[in-house]
């Protein structure tokens, strides 16, 4: 039982791995978590603050993942073009967005005062 769940780490990370070194998105997305967290400490944002970033950044990261699995998937069971295959893409990408600007949103609210 404990090899199966440390299997389910290895896979996590190994997904993990995949969606950092494959997405350019991603890395644009960890490069913003990055600037977020430097700016939390700059400014020494209260544990509340903290909480708010840390949940948007693992918002946006999540639906980038989410994004990209079903991106595979569809890619898989429709390597042709079908219109269908290319919506469920797009919806999948605007969730990102959502998560981006949500992510935005917060920044602006924990940040802008400090400026």
């Amino acid at each position: 039982m404990l090899r199966k769940r440390l299997n389910s780490f290895r896979y996590a990370f190994a997904g993990l791995d995949d969606l950092v070194a494959s997405q350019p998105n991603a890395k644009l997305h960890l490069a913003a978590a990055a600037a977020a967290i430097g700016a939390g400490f700059f400014f020494e944002i209260d544990r509340t603050e903290w909480c708010l970033v840390v949940f948007a950044i693992a918002s946006v990261l999540a639906a980038e993942a989410f994004n990209t699995s079903l991106e595979h998937l569809t890619d898989l069971v429709s390597p042709d073009h079908h219109p269908l295959a290319g919506k469920a893409k797009d919806v999948a990408a605007a969730g990102v967005l959502l998560a981006a600007i949500g992510a935005a949103v917060v920044g602006g609210i924990v940040f802008l005062p400090k400026l």
